[in-house]
């Protein structure tokens, strides 16, 4: 269960780095709503997740779920270029979460 909730954790975390974003500054209220209720969402699943799982494994797997899925939005969206190289560092960043899954 750790694991799943790890990994909502982690799409939590994209949602909130995008609406971020998308605040301008804290300027637009919609996006400040979205960003501080997926903020809180992906703070407590990654707190809870922590509680089963190691610390570092936790957090690597949380940033890394975050982080792919921030660039790919971006680059679905068109707010960011995508190259080859990008989608296979992407997939190399995801190689590695589902390794430390395997390793756990």
């Amino acid at each position: 269960m750790g694991w799943i909730v790890l990994v909502v954790s982690g799409v939590l975390e994209a949602v909130w780095a995008t609406a971020l974003g998308r605040s301008m500054g804290f300027s637009k209220a919609g996006p400040t709503v979205v960003f501080a209720v997926a903020l809180v969402g992906s703070m407590a699943g990654l707190a809870w997740a922590m509680r089963t799982l190691p610390t570092g494994t936790a957090y690597a797997v949380w940033v890394g779920i975050g982080a792919s899925l921030t660039v790919a939005y971006a680059m679905a969206t068109g707010a960011e270029t995508v190259s080859l190289l990008k989608v296979l560092l992407l997939l190399g960043l995801i190689s590695c979460i589902v390794g430390l899954k395997l390793a756990h």
